[in-house]
């Protein structure tokens, strides 16, 4: 069966269409097929329309996907026309919509927009700019002129300008710190995170700019500090201003909250704003994470007095606590997980006691025990070849002894010829596998405090993420304080999505977005009509929307019929 499409001109040379559905009959009499009319729409242009395509829906629903024919075969009538427009991507576009919904962020913004009594497309913009970040990240500008017009099928965001995204970002920028509180109490009870210990880091994100920024602004009742300035940059860019960019997260690696600070501001610094901001949102406690480039007895003052929690990496070859207690302290290890053992060792007492962890990791240990053997056999053949030479060759002694490679496991003879030094090698093997964290919380276990440190790595993560990995929180092309600040709050927007996507599916977010990649939404033109499909869902991409919570698609998107010209008869 298929519909009939019939046409009648009129003598004042207008046209009159009508709509059947009709089969085709073999007729044995004449030999030939024939179309049989099972029931008459009538004129097209008096026909309810609404009708016919609540008909089309129902056999749809019944029918399923497999229920489409390819084409016209069946009916033995000719396929149509059918003229591709465009392609765009369809599957990412709609798990960021549902996951924008799901975790509250689009509820949140309209809640803010409503109290603020805004009326502008803001919140499909702040969201058309966070798809954009999962997709492929751009300027603002290439977000609407580019990836908005030829590249994402999004519908609703469809017309908007560049300046409309800016304004948007203002209002994010005023907001932020409501919205980020609502989404995430919205996460905490849908994922059921553990919140009470929560990791909090810093990293830097630098600009390509000669000049730091001197004046403040205000904007929205709200005065933002310059932010653009020189000081230590984390990517060893001191020469370059920069901001400094903060963010606490859970055990899941579920960002809580992020703040975007001046780029002069030290890492200490930021700790007792940082405790005082989540304190007022009643969370547990509140750990600083941090390497051993933190470690000063300045800075665990410091860490001591504002944030009150803390675990640090120690740089084990400086510090001689760790060389000449730490390590050679006797005890066994507690295993944590078959690549994780601990062992706790306390150096002084009263004051100035100071808790450390001792952390083994065997399989890292046989690893770099493996690459010192190959090490010293290489060192052992450079030995044997300056030794068998007739004279001393000075110039060649030094560059071992000097050497990042072997310099640590050579000593030299009176003669200040170079030998191994079976003490130095002795020495560097108490170091395999091993790293060391220092805590001032008598409440955490060892075992907490392994796994809290090795759970810091998460922030770092979440790091490279934003600056390198996905979501590019740099190039950014801002120069305003307030746009910085929304633009980074953006991006954490956006990594929070993509974390809820990968606790939903157990897959890592690269997967999860190379799989919806290929579910596209194709436009095209056929009988006039201008139609937008999506492709077909492939099995994995079907298991990742099941996963998220996300409704099978239906088939056909749009469907734009054309402009009927009627002539009076």
């Amino acid at each position: 069966m298929y519909l009939r499409v019939t046409q009648r001109r009129n003598r004042d040379g207008s046209t009159v269409t009508y709509y059947a559905l009709a089969e085709a009959v073999w007729n044995a009499e004449a030999k030939r097929r024939e179309a049989r009319v099972i029931h008459s729409f009538g004129r097209a242009d008096q026909l309810d329309r609404a009708a016919l395509e609540r008909l089309v829906r129902s056999i749809n629903r019944v029918l399923g996907d497999s229920g489409q024919a390819d084409g016209d075969a069946a009916t033995g009538a000719a396929p149509a026309d059918i003229e591709i427009d465009a392609a765009f991507e369809f599957g990412i576009s709609l798990a960021a919509r549902h996951l924008w919904e799901d975790l509250g962020i689009g509820p949140a913004v309209r809640d803010c927009l409503s109290k603020a009594e805004l009326t502008a497309p803001h919140e499909v913009a702040l969201f058309a700019m966070a798809a954009n970040r999962l997709d492929d990240p751009g300027s603002k500008r290439a977000c609407a002129e580019r990836w908005l017009a030829d590249t994402a099928w999004l519908p609703e965001a469809t017309g908007l300008a560049v300046d409309q995204l800016y304004r948007a970002l203002d209002v994010l920028a005023v907001w932020a710190e409501e919205i980020e509180r609502a989404v995430f109490l919205r996460a905490a009870d849908l994922f059921r995170l553990d919140v009470d210990l929560i990791f909090y880091d810093t990293t830097t994100a630098y600009f390509e700019i000669d000049m730091a920024d001197e004046t403040e602004q205000v904007w929205g009742g709200r005065l933002f500090a310059p932010l653009r300035r020189r000081g230590h940059s984390k990517e060893g860019r001191d020469n370059q201003p920069q901001v400094i960019i903060a963010m606490a997260v859970t055990r899941d690696g579920m960002p809580v909250r992020s703040w975007v600070l001046p780029g002069d501001t030290a890492d200490v610094a930021t700790v007792a704003r940082i405790k005082e901001d989540l304190r007022a949102w009643n969370l547990g406690r509140c750990l600083f994470v941090g390497d051993a480039g933190m470690y000063s007895a300045d800075n665990l003052a410091a860490l001591s007095k504002g944030l009150g929690r803390y675990i640090l990496a120690v740089p084990m070859r400086r510090l001689r606590d760790v060389d000449e207690a730490v390590l050679t302290r006797r005890g066994r290890y507690r295993k944590v997980a078959d690549n994780l053992q601990v062992k706790e060792v306390v150096v002084g007492d009263g004051e100035r006691r100071k808790r450390y962890v001792l952390c083994l990791n065997p399989e890292e240990a046989e690893r770099q025990r493996r690459h010192r053997d190959e090490v010293l056999a290489s060192l052992r053949a450079e030995l044997a070849l300056l030794a068998a030479r007739d004279a001393d060759h000075p110039r060649a002694a030094c560059a071992l002894l000097t050497s990042r490679r072997y310099g640590r496991y050579l000593s030299t003879d009176d003669a200040g010829r170079p030998h191994l030094d079976s003490g130095k090698i002795a020495h560097a093997a108490r170091f395999d596998g091993k790293f060391v964290v220092i805590t001032n919380d008598d409440t955490l276990s060892a075992e907490d405090v392994a796994l809290g440190y090795k759970g810091g790595a998460i922030i770092e993560a979440c790091f490279r993420r934003m600056k390198q990995t996905g979501l590019e929180v740099r190039p950014m092309f801002h120069w305003s304080p307030r746009r910085i600040e929304a633009h980074v709050r953006l991006c954490v927007l956006a990594l929070q999505m993509q974390r809820a996507a990968e606790l939903r599916c157990s897959l890592p977010w690269a997967r999860i977005a190379h799989s919806l990649a290929g579910l596209k939404a194709v436009r095209y033109q056929v009988e006039g009509r201008t139609i937008v499909q999506r492709t077909k869902i492939r099995p994995e991409a079907a298991e990742i929307l099941k996963n998220l919570g996300i409704s099978t698609p239906k088939k056909l998107l749009s469907v734009t019929e054309p402009r009927h010209t009627q002539v009076a008869a």
